[in-house]
């Protein structure tokens, strides 16, 4: 077939970009670069023409382009033959990546608002009713670790309820957090120093990660919480007020009791009892 024959069988550049979506000046820098050649080059007046069936080999560089690869790698890559497979499998990690930095980024605006809402009711708290009061101790099966902000604690949880139920042990109470000190600022967001518990009746054998252990009772300053977690440090706040005008002091690490947190519930109907422990001064 001479080049006159092959012309009929192509488009032109402009056409090509069109259906291809991506410009003119796009396709004529890959042609410099010798990673995407036209099929025909006219050799009468210099146009350049490409087939239909080189758009996949045009996808193919997009695609590891998306992928965050320069052209200079993108060229070895393809020169070497890159299966579809392998593509699928980077493509499926760097959406995981991609869903990640979303979700961080969704909770950065959350958190951002509630920063705002805090300011905007300064001098405005709410009231919250505080109650000195007994608790029993408690067994649980626990799991400390410093987990991000975003979706750590949940996953603290599921870690737990997965263990429980390979020993067929079912929760008997509402599941509860103790909050430590420590956090952590890093790249991706902050971390907390958190321990999720959740109450059992009979005690399964510790692994690594799970905790079989008893928590203390005794005399706590409570008060209850409804709404968006990211909000409870009103009551923390109202807490820590009451303890200090009464003569109180915290003994061991604040709790939070989810009486309402169930999954897809709205965050706005969450119910939270706030405890924290105390001893005269």
């Amino acid at each position: 077939m001479n080049e006159r024959q092959k012309l009929q069988n192509v488009l032109k550049i402009g056409e090509f970009a069109q259906v291809s979506q991506v410009s003119i000046a796009t396709l004529r820098h890959y042609e410099k670069l010798g990673l995407f050649k036209p099929a025909v080059l006219d050799p009468d007046t210099g146009y350049r023409y490409y087939a239909l069936d080189q758009m996949s080999y045009l996808n193919r560089i997009l695609v590891l382009k998306e992928l965050g690869f320069s052209l200079e790698q993108i060229a070895y890559l393809i020169k070497e033959g890159i299966s579809l497979e392998r593509m699928r499998g980077m493509f499926q990690l760097r959406q995981a990546q991609i869903q990640q930095m979303i979700e961080t980024e969704q909770a950065r605006l959350t958190r951002i608002a509630a920063h705002l809402y805090h300011i905007e009711q300064e001098g405005k708290m709410p009231t919250y009713e505080i109650v000195p009061k007994n608790v029993d101790q408690l067994f649980v099966a626990s799991l400390r670790a410093t987990v991000p902000v975003v979706g750590g604690i949940d996953h603290s949880f599921r870690k737990i309820e997965a263990y429980l139920r390979s020993h067929t042990i079912f929760p008997a109470s509402p599941s509860l957090l103790l909050l430590y000190s420590r956090s952590v600022e890093r790249e991706e967001g902050l971390y907390i120093d958190v321990e999720a518990a959740i109450p059992i009746s009979n005690s399964p054998p510790d692994n690594e990660q799970i905790t079989v252990r008893t928590l203390a009772g005794g005399l706590m300053a409570s008060t209850i919480h409804t709404g968006q977690d990211l909000f409870l440090g009103m009551a923390h706040a109202s807490l820590y007020r009451w303890i200090n005008d009464n003569g109180y002091r915290i003994v061991a690490p604040p709790r939070q009791i989810r009486l309402r947190h169930e999954e897809g519930l709205d965050p706005a109907e969450y119910i939270t009892e706030v405890q924290f422990p105390i001893a005269g001064k």
